[in-house]
Parts: C-alpha cells; sequence; structure tokens
C-alpha cells in the first residue's frame, strides 16, 4: 500500500452552493478516514488550499475516493505519491481510576 498526497486548490470566495455542499464533506471525510483511507486533512488559514494523505493501491484509486466528495467539481487537485509520510504518534493518556 501507498501513499499519496493530494493538494486542492479551493474556489476563492465561496460561492453559495460550494458552501451548501461542505457538511456532506465533512461527512464523507470522516467515514473515509474511520476506514483508513484517508490519513490526514488539512485546511490553510486563507481556506483557499486543502491537503489530504491518504493510503491507496494506485492513483486510480485515489482518484475514486476523491471523486466521492461532494465539493470535487468545483476544486483544481495535483497528485502526488509519497516516498514516506513521518507523522508524530497520537499519544493517549493513561485513564486513571482516581
Amino acid at each position: 500500500m501507498s501513499q499519496y498526497m493530494v493538494e486542492f486548490d479551493l474556489p476563492t470566495p465561496y460561492s453559495e452552493e460550494f458552501m451548501a455542499k461542505i457538511p456532506h464533506q465533512k461527512i464523507v471525510v470522516d467515514e473515509l478516514m474511520e476506514e483508513g483511507k484517508i490519513i490526514s486533512y488539512a485546511l490553510s488559514m486563507d481556506r483557499g488550499r486543502l491537503w489530504m494523505v491518504l493510503n491507496a493501491e494506485t492513483e486510480f484509486e485515489v482518484l475514486k475516493v476523491i471523486n466521492e466528495f461532494p465539493l470535487i467539481l468545483d476544486m483544481h487537485y495535483i497528485i502526488t505519491e509519497l516516498m514516506f509520510n513521518h507523522a508524530g504518534a497520537i499519544h493517549v493518556p493513561a485513564f486513571s481510576l482516581n
């Protein structure tokens, strides 16, 4: 399994139609993250650029995933296969009975 970075350019300013699709986009992304397909999903402060790292066997599989996005027709994207993606481990504090 490989990892891919997808860089999205978002339309600015956002149209009302685009804004109306955002809640559905969030639902789709959350489901794909729960399935382990999407590893990370980040939006720039100016809301003009989005980055996503995902697991996929091929670039075609990446295209299948991003074509599930409600916003895909409004975004331009570049797909790059990654050599590696080193991310810090998420540490969950131990549960205390005290």
